[in-house]
C-alpha cells in the first residue's frame, strides 16, 4: 500500500490513493496505520477516492481510532495536495466531496510551483441543535462539569459537531484530562470535538483541541472555524480571525459560509506491507 504522510500545522494525515475504484481502508487498517508506534503514526486516514456529486474527487476520512468522521479542515488540505499531484482538478481549485457537502479548495504556491497552503471553503456554520447535532433546546451557555469544573461554552455544527469552552488560560486547561469525558457528553449523540478557546487580543484566539476519536491535536480545522464563529456571534471577535493553535496559526473569514486559510506540508511517501503491521 502506497502512502502520503502531510500534516496542516500539525495534524497529520496519511494519504491513500483510490482513484481507481479500490475500497478505502476499513477501521482496523485505520487504526494500524495511524498508530504511533506500531504503525506510521497520524492523526487520520484519508482515501483520495473517484469523483462524486459533481465535484473533482471525493474523501472518505478515518480518525485514528477508526472511526469516520464528516469533515477535517486540515485534511482536505493535505488531501489536495495529493488530488493536484495526480492531476485532479485545475491548477489552483480542487472540488472534493465529503460526508459534510462538497467543498471547495484553493491552492496557494511559491515561487517554485510547490503547493504551500490552500483556503478551503468550509461551508454555512450552523448553531440550529438538529444539525450538529445536540439534544439542547439552544447550543449557547451549555454547562459541564468534571471533577469539580464548570466549563460553560457553545455546540457549533460546522460538518461535524463542536464544543466551544470559553477558558481564562488555554495554557493551563486541562485539555488531556478533562476532553475525553467532554468528548462523550451525552447531549452530543456522535460524541464531539472540543475547543478550549481564549481570547488573547483583538480579533486574535488562542485555542487547544481535544479531537474525537484522535486526542488533543496540534490543530484541527474544523475546530478553527468552530472557535472562530462561537467567539464572533458573541462579539468577541470580528469576521476575519486569526487563530493560534500549537502547530502553528489559521486564518478564518466569516460570512454565509466560513473560509478557513492554513498551511499544508509534504513530509514524505511511503510504500507499506499492510500485513506486516501488528
Amino acid at each position: 500500500m502506497r502512502l502520503s504522510k502531510l500534516h496542516g500545522a500539525g495534524n497529520d494525515f496519511l494519504v491513500a490513493v483510490a482513484l481507481d475504484g479500490r475500497p478505502a481502508a476499513d477501521a482496523e487498517l485505520a487504526r494500524r496505520l495511524c498508530d504511533r508506534h506500531r504503525g506510521i503514526g497520524a492523526d487520520g486516514l484519508l482515501t483520495l477516492l473517484p469523483p462524486s456529486d459533481g465535484a473533482d474527487c471525493a474523501m472518505e476520512l478515518r480518525n485514528a481510532d477508526g472511526s469516520i468522521a464528516e469533515m477535517s479542515g486540515n485534511g482536505i488540505r493535505c488531501l489536495a495536495w495529493v488530488a493536484a499531484r495526480e492531476g485532479v482538478g485545475s491548477a489552483d481549485r480542487i472540488s472534493v466531496a465529503t460526508a459534510a457537502g462538497t467543498r471547495v479548495v484553493d491552492l496557494e504556491r511559491n515561487h517554485r510551483g510547490d503547493i504551500v497552503a490552500a483556503t478551503v471553503d468550509m461551508g454555512a456554520v450552523t448553531f440550529v441543535p438538529a444539525e450538529i447535532p445536540v439534544a439542547a433546546e439552544a447550543p449557547f451557555d451549555l454547562e459541564a462539569t468534571f471533577h469539580g469544573v464548570t466549563y460553560v461554552g457553545d455546540a457549533v455544527g460546522v460538518g461535524n459537531p463542536h464544543f466551544v469552552l470559553r477558558v481564562d488560560d488555554v495554557e493551563t486547561a486541562r485539555v488531556t484530562q478533562h476532553g475525553p469525558h467532554l468528548e462523550r457528553d451525552d447531549r452530543f449523540p456522535n460524541r464531539t470535538n472540543v475547543e478550549f478557546a481564549t481570547v488573547t487580543k483583538p480579533d486574535t484566539v488562542e485555542l487547544r483541541i481535544w479531537e474525537r476519536g484522535v486526542g488533543e491535536t496540534l490543530s484541527c480545522g474544523t475546530g478553527v472555524v468552530a472557535a472562530a464563529a462561537a467567539l464572533h456571534r458573541r462579539a468577541l471577535v470580528g469576521p476575519c480571525v486569526l487563530v493560534r493553535v500549537p502547530g502553528g496559526t489559521h486564518r478564518v473569514e466569516l460570512g454565509e459560509t466560513a473560509r478557513l486559510h492554513g498551511p499544508v506540508v509534504h513530509v514524505f511517501d511511503v510504500d507499506i506491507n499492510t500485513e506486516d503491521l501488528t
